[in-house]
């Protein structure tokens, strides 16, 4: 059996060149998120990753009380399906070197960016999507898609997020954005904290319509 109590919280951040105007409130918002989750009964690890047209692993399992403050310097394009490809390959080899009991018994994968694919050369939407549908059918894990400047709910779509997964935020709103995702990650350990089903779960965690309101972008899930 994995570890019911723990959760581990994969971080997919965008560093791109149009971060820039938002960097300081990503920052921010970052910090926000991990102080509302160390509040959160059970534990929590955090890995980060952050991409341009270069993939960085920043850090990796890190409890949640440890977290060191984000360090976000923006360039380059956005490639976001290498990024994608690379940080679950990744998480999935490190989780299945694990002994089973100690395996976390929720997998959250966070993709956070600004601007759409314009830069990959080995991976292709099509590709993310078999794979993020494979880890959630197969592993049960849960992915979120955080997208400021465009519809987020139907990028996800086309990489195989659901619609209640994703959640579109104004470039003004980059700190409602980081309390809904952090609100929806505490219902979704508490959740699990309390012997949910991992089905049960997620749709208790799902984004409300008054985070999506608050976040400022406003597509609902269809």
């Amino acid at each position: 059996m994995t570890d019911s109590a723990l959760t581990h919280v994969y971080v997919l951040l965008d560093r791109s060149g149009s971060m820039s105007s938002i960097a300081d409130d990503t920052v921010g918002g970052f910090a926000a998120f991990v102080r509302e989750q160390q509040s959160v009964p059970g534990r929590c690890r955090l890995s980060l990753a952050q991409f341009d047209d270069v993939y960085d692993r920043v850090y990796a399992a890190v409890d949640i009380r440890d977290v060191p403050p984000l360090d976000l310097q923006p360039r380059g394009s956005t490639a976001l399906h290498d990024a994608m490809i690379r940080l679950i390959g990744e998480a999935g080899e490190e989780l299945a070197a694990l002994p089973e009991e100690q395996r976390p018994g929720t997998v959250l994968v966070a993709v956070l960016t600004d601007g759409h694919e314009n830069a990959s050369r080995e991976a292709t939407g099509p590709m993310v999507k078999a794979l993020v549908e494979q880890q959630q059918s197969q592993w049960g894990w849960q992915f979120t898609y955080l997208g400021a400047n465009q519809d987020a709910v139907l990028t996800a779509e086309g990489l195989g997020i659901r619609a209640e997964d994703a959640l579109t935020y104004a470039a003004g709103n980059v700190d409602a954005a980081f309390s809904g995702q952090s609100a929806k990650t505490r219902r979704l350990r508490e959740a699990r904290l309390s012997g949910a089903s991992m089905a049960d779960a997620a749709a208790a965690a799902a984004y409300t319509a008054e985070e999506r309101r608050a976040a400022g972008g406003g597509v609902p899930p269809r």
